[in-house]
């Protein structure tokens, strides 16, 4: 039987939208920079803390602005101890594949599908926030094939937990040139995390976007901790003490480069109270104090934040700044934070 996939129409390439998109000068050189910057702490010659830090869906371009620009002020004043790297989040995965999922399908939430409008909007949304703000910015790679409409503008991946175990996330991170964190997968196997690490940091040979092409292996590719759900379906913690312990032993046994580990507050980490994502936070920098091992381990934490407490379904008269997808930290405990670590840093 022949399959059963209608096709609408031919998109273009990423080369076609970047030409017609460009990056200005200042946004290339600004970005070098900070790519040069993240790599110095990932290699251990900078000492500060990374913050991967904004919506677990960046659903709206002008509330996403709004807090970018809010985080920029924040940043300079913590920037001696704490380097940001916003989530603006365009795909998203879902559990059960229905559903939202994100501002590359769909523009606006309100409205159907439209993958052309979706790809020249969040590339709208990332120059948008280098031009005005100064930061370059993290995504989770959730379809390879779609990185490179935005690679030329992304300081940082993450491979998510339902990714990590797929071939063509692990060998297209080799090949990406930036850092790309591979989450602990949903059931929680710390090996099938250390195995994603090994293929994105070992060279590949494969077959992508229609051509055979060859990368020289990822050496910032990395750990995320992002808890994990056990077979009851309750969520269980591993950003304590002993996980971060036993992460650096399984580096070590591996003999795997630049051993790192970013670890995420929220998602099972936080059964998804995004309130805990504060103790959490508190609670891994205590364990970089009493343990040197840990101290140059973790290199930063992921916050899910946004402008307004919480989350919403979508609907006529949506709380502007509120997620609807996680919940999120709002405005004013994000603030807080932030000035709290870099004050405990």
């Amino acid at each position: 039987m022949e399959m059963q996939m209608n096709f609408i129409r031919k998109l273009p390439i990423p080369a076609e939208i970047k030409k017609q998109y460009p990056l200005s000068e200042a946004v290339k050189q600004n970005k070098e920079k900070r790519d040069q910057e993240i790599a110095d702490i990932f290699d251990g010659k900078s000492s500060k803390f990374i913050l991967l830090i904004g919506p677990c869906s960046a659903d709206n371009e002008p509330a996403v602005l709004d807090y970018m620009t809010r985080l920029a002020k924040v940043q300079e004043q913590v920037k001696d101890k704490i380097f940001i790297i916003p989530r603006v989040y365009t795909n998203k995965p879902r559990t059960v594949g229905i559903g939202y999922k994100g501002m590359l399908h769909q523009p606006d939430p309100e409205k159907g599908e439209d993958m052309l409008a979706g790809i020249i909007a969040i590339r709208k949304m990332h120059t948008d926030v280098a031009e005005q703000t100064g930061f370059t910015c993290a995504e989770e790679m959730l379809y390879p094939a779609n990185h490179r409409y935005l690679s030329d503008l992304l300081s940082y991946v993450a491979i998510g937990a339902r990714s990590v175990e797929d071939q063509l996330h692990r060998i297209v991170a080799s090949g990406i040139g930036i850092p790309a964190g591979m989450k602990n997968p949903t059931g929680g196997d710390l090996s099938v995390m250390m195995n994603s690490i090994t293929a994105a940091q070992a060279p590949q040979h494969f077959l992508y976007r229609g051509w055979e092409v060859q990368t020289p292996g990822n050496e910032h590719a990395h750990a995320i901790l992002r808890g994990y759900v056990d077979k009851f379906g309750n969520s269980m913690p591993n950003y304590h003490y002993e996980d971060l312990r036993r992460v650096n032993e399984l580096y070590l046994e591996r003999g795997l480069k630049h051993p790192a580990v970013i670890v995420d507050c929220n998602h099972a980490n936080s059964g998804k109270k995004y309130i805990e994502q504060i103790r959490i936070a508190e609670d891994v920098i205590h364990s970089m104090r009493v343990s040197d091992d840990i101290h140059r381990l973790v290199k930063g934490l992921m916050i899910e934040s946004y402008l307004v407490d919480g989350c919403q379904k979508i609907s006529d008269n949506m709380v502007y700044g509120q997620s609807i997808t996680d919940p999120c930290l709002g405005w004013e405990k994000t603030e807080k934070l932030i000035l709290e670590l870099a004050d405990e840093l």
